[in-house]
């Protein structure tokens, strides 16, 4: 027996798929015989919003049939909206040992079993097909297409969850509430009209007033009910963002307004989303739900045009509103007006009005730079929190990471940056060279695709330490995969600089060289999937310095890189 159907006073009825103690002790014992599979922090997100109703009507991981009907009509098979699908996706390996009806164990990384899951359906989805429908584009600049493309398993499994307990969490703890939860506080309190307000950023002023208005427009009391499960690579990680949204919440009138973390795995998918954000909102007794300018938008494409347009996520939540049974509460762009000396929305500056803005970008240079932020965008204290998260640029970490064909000369240079860097002596450096690494950390890999991507991710997670402790890590693999290397770049960038340095020597030059002879065998078929000849490399597009070993020393090229650090900031020749 689950706790499932639960209809509090608050929002519809909720799917709660954690079964009663008695029944979670009897799931235990029969896991320790399943399958298990292991769930990444992505599928942890999901598993939580399925288990504790944040995701009703949805009782476990898309079948096929759902899978399809979501993609191709943002419903469920049996006519139910929900606009985003929710999958379980896995490798060929582990799915080829299942079978319909089978039931495995999805265990949390630390170890405990999360759910059992009857497995209903085993399906290979048309990723290219599910990126179109869903996020309206193959591009891979938007960061959930990339992430269908690169790193989602080959194989959907579908069926019915009976959840043993949600997922531990070591923060913020009274900060975490269930949809059940929630619903039973806003009843004590008697707030009997909530408008929820989602953001995946730090708040500043223009959004501390949007969200005042929204507050007054409707009524309603505030929850203000931040994503802290995963966002856009790049964004400001939680544990900064709750600092900062806990000084904001100072700023509104007392017991009208509450924090509330929400574990949700975002997939910047504009419209759908913003639709899916209400749904979730719902589940989480609220009753208006705020949708913004460009709602979930993940940013620009390749071509430099917006995603989705400004407005788009809040004509389709309206076209959907009565069914969604949550009223929307639109609100436009809020802008400061320095003649009126307050926000309005964007509509409403008087002609003539002298807007000013602070984008995203500039706040993060001036952050970096140690440059005033003025107090009509921020809340000094806001600014205080982020500042600990944002040092300098010369205080921060960084890492060089130097990719090439075999014999470019790569590591020659990251030697030669290694020692210049050590004589500046500003911060302990680590040299991560291909050779190195693959003695000391991928002795058990080969030189297959995969073998390779597994090597170029353990140097990217290895710097991103470093450089998250505020080091310098010279990395110098042959990285020949745009993709992988774009994995790199999100996984270290989020902590400190990233400068990538492409050694351009051309093959003919590195065939010449040929130390090791490599090449040689390659052209005779002795070595496959040799970079350059069998296997492609691919360029990097917009690397941060570009050197030729062909035209220039290793001396001179490593003091082209420094000179490119001291003049980005990062480190102090004078």
């Amino acid at each position: 027996m689950t706790m499932s159907d639960i209809t509090p006073p608050h929002g519809g009825t909720l799917k709660d798929l954690r079964v009663e103690p008695e029944r979670a002790e009897e799931l235990r014992a029969e896991a320790v015989k399943l399958p298990s599979w292991d769930l990444n922090p992505r599928q942890v997100c999901d598993a939580e919003l399925l288990l504790n109703g944040g995701f009703s009507p949805l009782e476990g991981f898309l079948t096929e049939a759902d899978y399809a009907a979501v993609c191709a009509d943002m419903r469920l098979a049996d006519g139910s909206l929900w606009p985003i699908p929710v999958n379980l996706d896995v490798t060929r390996e582990f799915a080829g040992s299942l079978s319909a009806g089978d039931r495995i164990a999805l265990r949390h990384p630390e170890g405990m079993v999360l759910a059992v899951m009857t497995v209903e359906d085993i399906y290979r989805p048309d990723l290219r097909r599910e990126a179109n429908q869903v996020y309206g584009t193959t591009d891979e600049a938007h960061p959930e297409v990339f992430r269908l493309f690169h790193q989602t398993g080959p194989v959907y499994l579908g069926g019915r969850l009976d959840g043993l307990e949600l997922p531990p969490h070591h923060t913020f703890k009274n900060l975490r509430h269930t949809p059940r939860e929630l619903r039973e506080w806003f009843t004590k309190m008697g707030w009997n009209s909530v408008v929820a307000f989602q953001t995946r950023n730090p708040m500043h002023r223009a959004h501390v007033e949007l969200a005042k208005r929204a507050s007054q427009k409707g009524e309603a009391n505030l929850l203000i009910h931040p994503v802290v499960g995963m966002t856009k690579p790049g964004d400001v990680d939680y544990f900064v963002r709750v600092r900062c949204y806990q000084e904001v919440v100072r700023h509104f009138p007392e017991q009208t307004t509450a924090l509330s973390l929400l574990p949700l795995a975002m997939r910047m998918g504009g419209p759908r989303e913003a639709v899916w954000h209400a749904i979730i909102r719902k589940n989480y007794g609220c009753s208006r739900f705020i949708v913004g300018r460009d709602h979930a938008g993940p940013g620009k494409d390749s071509n430099g045009t917006d995603f989705y347009g400004p407005y788009d996520a809040q004509d389709l939540v309206a076209r959907f509103q009565e069914e969604l049974e949550i009223a929307m509460q639109p609100f436009e762009e809020m802008v400061y007006v320095e003649d009126l000396a307050q926000y309005v929305p964007r509509s409403e500056v008087p002609e003539g009005g002298r807007v000013l803005n602070i984008s995203g970008t500039e706040l993060r240079r001036r952050l970096r730079e140690g440059l005033e932020v003025p107090e009509w965008f921020s809340y000094p204290e806001v600014i205080a929190r982020l500042r600990q998260a944002f040092p300098t640029k010369r205080e921060q970490g960084f890492t060089v990471f130097f990719t090439g064909l075999s014999g470019s000369g790569k590591s020659t240079i990251a030697n030669v940056l290694v020692a210049k860097l050590m004589e500046i002596g500003t911060r302990p450096v680590t040299l991560l060279d291909g050779d190195l690494v693959r003695k000391h950390l991928s002795s058990e890999l080969g030189f297959s695709k995969e073998h390779r991507e597994i090597n170029i991710k353990r140097i990217g997670y290895v710097a991103s330490e470093i450089t998250k402790n505020r080091g310098v890590a010279i990395c110098a693999p042959i990285a020949p995969y745009a993709a992988t290397r774009r994995e790199v770049r999100e996984m270290i960038g989020q902590y400190g600089g990233f400068i990538e340095v492409h050694v351009a020597t051309p093959l003919e030059v590195c065939e010449e060289r040929d130390r090791k002879g490599l090449y040689a065998k390659a052209r005779a078929g002795l070595i496959k999937q040799f970079t350059g000849i069998d296997d492609p490399y691919e360029a990097p597009e917009n690397p941060e310095v570009v050197v030729d070993t062909s035209q220039y020393s290793a001396d001179e090229l490593a003091q082209q890189i420094v000179l490119h650090l001291e003049r980005q900031g990062f480190i102090d020749l004078a």
